[in-house]
């Protein structure tokens, strides 16, 4: 990769190793005393403290007050269990100037790498901070509590090798961190907050947004920009071969409540945006992460190949990204600095891509010509059309022109952003894209020369199914406020096939359109005027709204998530496939802070605020979220370390990543698709087996009367013997 896309890597691998760390996970931590356990381990916000959880309590250790950090089991905790085929998962803290250690195992290197790196960095600036000498630092040649058989372990340079090659490493020396130095170093305390729940494992992000006012300034160990990202629905996962391996082409599964997206990648999301068959998330450091399939070069990854977890778009590393939008074919991404970028199948329609030719292209290019010059703000994608708003209010349309769905005034296709001049004079805030409509939210300056503007909704293009609220079916070529909402202001909009949802500022949900899968909200209205969305949402001020194909998803002041329409694929969240004509609030999200949501055609994702793993507060089964009882017990999953019903763990396996004793099954998280092949092999030899019985004992019953018939013959011969012999004699 060119020199420039390398340009503050260090930086950017400090943050995400940290960003992980205070996420927190489970490690296997060594004591003087006992058996290797389980224990939550997270770094606090503000980077000082290293805080877990054990013997009921919350323990802390100031990292000012740590030495150094060595890979590998060479401290004496180490050798009281030493586990030599876990030696490059191990680690160990030195404090108290060196006397005593804190010693962990990670579940596997890339973990191991991020949490050694992690705590380097914070170390490293810790020293540098309070100007430590040398001297202060023990040596660990000089201490035999370190050394194994009179030489450093071989597996311990190895670990650090694979260290110094990861993404992980980083330029030490040049880490600053703000740490402090109280005279403590290890302590218990006994938190008065409110613990958090456990949330499971998921994909790491933080939340680029400002946090939210309901956490009421928790303090240093607030975690509200962090979060974990949920999907449900129609979603591209790995697939499970007979073997148990995985393959290599990821297969759509059904995903019937929400799910956390599982990925190594350590993110910072900022936006995500979902289409008909990817999902593209742009990050605070302003890079683009694709996955899904990739027909047409959707991914800009410049190869026809398919993903299943989020996959960095290498081609914008240089650029830094702002917002991205996804429509069925194509992908758009605007940058910090208003350029806009597409990449994906142009051979469906001419023009989809905005570079003027129906050329496909693998990888982005940026949109010239009319834009330049330009600030682009925000874009929206369709199947067939794209829409973009710039800074200064301007709309621009471009792709196919069919029922006049660019606004144009003609029905004529048009392959590079063009301006809609009926909007000329007016700022346009929010743009929306269907299939074959568009709606905006364009600010109206009130008359009589006043200052104040209003924003009012517009729509265009197809009427057909009533979609866009002006109460006939008739297409519309220009963009026309929707009279009948005219004393509504509006804050933002969704588009479906056949729907269009809008939202006030006062938090109220407007929909219109086709009354198909109950997706109005409203089985009242007929959906040929706008209706408004009550029922469960009475009361209620929505923040947020998403629309797919046929289903929307609305986001509550109280961070609840409402769904209703089409259920097929499980993309309303609910547990089952049914639709719903109603707001039916996602119980799977409950007990979790949602801070956005997203809509793809047939699947739904949220971002939710991350909830520290603690050992306080285990009250429910990680899996299943059923509580605990006295005929549901707990049970430690050996791959994650997390909690689960024996339901949920009742498999076994042989090599679980933080399994203490070798050799043996330990108990591990159930895996759907993978205990479903299993159990289908299991149904597969029972049936070969009660075949194969049933065969035997056919052959056996066949051998029983045979026998039976030979006993049979045996005793008439044995009879006509006696008989003849008789006769002989009387004769």
């Amino acid at each position: 990769m060119a020199d420039p896309a390398s340009h503050g890597k260090h930086e950017r691998d400090i943050e995400q190793a940290l960003i992980a760390l205070k996420k927190g996970t489970q490690l296997i931590k060594y004591s003087r005393k006992g058996k290797p356990k389980f224990c939550p381990f997270r770094i606090s916000t503000d980077e000082a403290t290293l805080i877990w959880y054990s013997h009921g309590e919350e323990r802390i250790l100031t990292l000012s007050s740590v030495s150094r950090i060595i890979p590998g089991q060479r401290t004496a905790v180490f050798r009281r269990y030493l586990r030599p085929e876990k030696d490059y998962l191990s680690f160990s803290l030195l404090y108290n100037n060196g006397e005593r250690s804190l010693d962990l195992i990670c579940k596997d290197k890339a973990e191991a790498e991020v949490w050694f790196a992690g705590l380097k960095a914070l170390i490293s600036a810790g020293q540098q901070h309070s100007r430590r000498t040398r001297s202060d630092i023990p040596d660990l040649n000089k201490n035999d509590d370190f050394i194994q058989d009179g030489r450093p372990s071989a597996a311990t340079l190895d670990f650090a090798s694979n260290i110094a090659r990861s993404r992980a490493s980083i330029e030490w020396n040049s880490c600053e961190s703000p740490l402090n130095s109280p005279s403590s170093d290890v302590v218990s305390v006994h938190p008065n907050m409110q613990l958090r729940t456990s949330s499971g494992d998921g994909i790491r992000f933080s939340v680029s947004s400002t946090p939210s006012c309901s956490s009421g300034g928790s303090g240093p160990d607030d975690i509200e920009l962090l979060g974990d990202i949920y999907v449900w629905g129609e979603v591209l996962c790995d697939g499970i071969l007979p073997d148990g391996s995985v393959n290599p082409i990821p297969s759509k599964t059904d995903v019937l409540t929400p799910k956390s997206l599982e990925s190594d990648v350590v993110l910072d999301v900022h936006q995500i945006a979902c289409g008909v068959r990817h999902v593209a998330l742009v990050t605070r450091q302003g890079e683009v992460f694709t996955w899904g399939e990739d027909s047409g070069g959707r991914l800009g990854h410049g190869i026809d190949k398919d993903f299943s977890h989020p996959h960095l778009v290498e081609f914008l590393a240089v650029t830094n990204v702002d917002y991205v939008a996804c429509g069925e074919y194509h992908t758009c991404a605007v940058s910090t600095s208003g350029d806009l970028f597409t990449w994906g199948d142009g051979t469906h329609n001419a023009g989809l891509l905005g570079h003027g030719t129906d050329v496909s292209h693998w990888i982005p290019k940026r949109v010239a010509g009319p834009l330049e010059g330009l600030q682009v703000l925000s874009v929206a994608c369709g199947t067939w059309h794209s829409a973009l708003a710039t800074s200064n209010g301007k709309l621009f349309t471009f792709g196919d022109g069919t029922y006049g769905v660019l606004g144009h005034g003609d029905r004529k296709s048009i392959s590079y952003p063009k301006e809609v001049q009926a909007l000329s004079g007016l700022k346009t805030t929010k743009v929306a894209c269907g299939v074959w409509h568009t709606a905006a939210i364009v600010e109206v300056v009130g008359q009589s020369g006043s200052n104040v503007s209003s924003k009012k909704l517009f729509t265009w293009g197809d009427g057909d199914k009533h979609r866009l609220g002006h109460g006939s079916k008739e297409a519309y070529l220009v963009p026309t406020c929707v009279s009948s909402l005219i004393d509504y202001n509006f804050h933002q909009l969704a588009c479906g096939h056949t729907l269009t949802v809008a939202l006030t500022t006062s938090g109220h949900v407007f929909t219109m359109g086709a009354t198909v899968y109950g997706q109005l909200g409203n089985p009242s209205s007929d959906g040929k005027v706008p209706c408004l969305v009550q029922d469960k949402l009475v009361g209620e001020f929505v923040e947020e709204i998403a629309c797919g194909a046929y289903h929307v998803a609305v986001l509550t002041s109280r961070s609840e998530v409402y769904t209703w329409g089409k259920g097929a694929n499980g993309r309303l969240g609910h547990g089952d496939k049914e639709d719903r004509k109603y707001p039916t609030l996602v119980e799977a999200l409950k007990d979790r802070h949602v801070k956005n949501i997203y809509c793809g055609s047939n699947f739904t994702s949220s971002i939710c605020i991350h909830k520290w793993v603690s050992g306080a507060d285990q009250s429910v089964c990680s899996g299943c979220r059923q509580a605990f009882g006295f005929t549901r017990k707990r049970h430690n999953c050996y791959n994650c370390g997390l909690v689960h019903c024996h339901a949920c763990s009742s498999r076994k396996a042989l090599k679980a990543a933080l399994a203490p004793t070798p050799g043996k099954p330990h108990r591990v998280k159930y895996l759907k698709q993978k205990c479903d092949m299993q159990d289908l092999e299991l149904k597969n030899l029972h049936r070969n087996a009660k075949q194969a019985a049933s065969l035997a004992k056919e052959e056996a019953s066949k051998c029983r009367v045979a026998r039976e018939i030979v006993k049979s013959i045996a005793e008439q011969s044995m009879s006509l013997l006696k008989y003849k012999k008789k006769g002989c004699k009387t004769a």
